[in-house]
């Protein structure tokens, strides 16, 4: 594996950062200081240090990813693209994402091989918020706030969780919810006849949606974000 490849896996940064970092002087492969990014290290067998710290390389992988609209959280699918085929040249296997988005809604999607961490982060026993930013074909009147707050019937057995909606203008808002139900943001909308008409999932946890990916483009968890993780484990 490449040298920048190997720092970056462990959560240190971008590609490009690293890169000039890598030249500066800044990592060092089995004691000897390498200025090539593109150095070849054995991942299992190779001590790299980089900045005066031993890296560990990650058991697990963790990555976000900017989803576009247009493909399905899925491993594999015979009639749809699927947004694990951006993640081929990695050739990582049992990669999966953490929750599903939509094929029309965009946003935040973690990406791992750690099921664990799915398996908690999708618990509702663990409340983890999820924040969606919602355009709507109609106006947003304030009363909504304290309905998404007590609950809306979506036509399930039980009337949604607590919701927070914070209104940004006439047509658009924040919604954040702690549950995960079948098209649960356009179906509570819906209750009230507006008809989503773009849907971006922003957050999840406290982990925010990185804005300068574009979308379809990825990155490893930042060691910062990593930390978060492990509340959830």
């Amino acid at each position: 594996m490449r040298l920048d490849k190997y720092i970056s896996l462990t959560g240190n940064g971008t590609r490009s950062v690293i890169k000039s970092e890598i030249k500066k002087g800044a990592a060092k492969v089995n004691n000897v200081t390498v200025k090539d990014p593109a150095y070849k290290v054995n991942e299992d067998n190779d001590k790299i240090i980089w900045k005066g710290k031993l890296l560990k390389y990650n058991e697990f992988h963790y990555y976000m990813l900017n989803k576009p609209a247009g493909m399905i959280c899925a491993a594999s699918d015979p009639k749809h693209d699927t947004v694990l085929r951006l993640f081929n040249d990695l050739k990582i296997k049992g990669l999966f994402t953490v929750g599903r988005l939509d094929k029309d809604t965009h946003g935040l999607l973690i990406v791992t091989d750690d099921g664990m961490l799915a398996h908690n982060m999708l618990s509702p026993k663990k409340h983890v918020s999820k924040t969606y930013y919602v355009t709507v074909d109609n106006n947003i009147d304030e009363s909504l706030i304290e309905y998404f707050a007590n609950g809306i019937d979506i036509g399930e057995k039980n009337i949604t969780k607590p919701a927070k909606l914070t209104i940004v203008d006439n047509n658009s808002a924040y919604l954040t919810i702690t549950e995960g139900k079948y098209h649960q943001v356009k179906r509570m909308f819906g209750h009230f006849k507006l008809k989503v008409t773009y849907l971006k999932r922003v957050s999840m946890g406290d982990i925010n949606l990185d804005e300068s990916l574009k979308e379809g483009e990825f990155r490893p968890l930042y060691k910062e974000e990593l930390k978060i993780l492990e509340k959830y484990k």
